[in-house]
């Protein structure tokens, strides 16, 4: 999370460098949850995992955000079935077709 250009770029930069993960970024300061193991979880110890994204969570909402669980969501929003078109790594996703979409398929949209 960051708000501005700058910042999202360097949040996910953040993300790549730890092989995964979570990651909030000012110019004031880089927070971050490794997520190495496949991306999706951590080795850490679960008592500083917690510290770690009390803090994070604190700071999205300091920097504007007014979701009440900003990470949460985003998590969310990256699961190519929740809503009916969602674009992923592999390109755009119909989870009520269960199948890939061509971008340029005209057909598609008029069906």
């Amino acid at each position: 999370m960051g708000a501005s250009d700058r910042d999202l770029l360097r949040a996910l930069n953040n993300v790549i460098k730890n092989r995964g993960g979570m990651a909030v970024v000012t110019d004031e300061y880089e927070k971050s949850i490794p997520l190495p193991v496949a991306g999706l979880m951590t080795d850490m110890d679960g008592l500083e995992v917690a510290e770690r994204y009390k803090e994070i969570d604190r700071l999205a909402k300091e920097i504007g955000s007014s979701i009440s669980a900003p990470f949460m969501t985003l998590s969310f929003m990256a699961l190519t079935v929740i809503p009916s078109l969602k674009l992923s790594d592999r390109g755009l996703f119909d989870s009520e077709r269960l199948r890939f979409v061509d971008l340029f398929d005209v057909e598609y949209a008029y069906a």
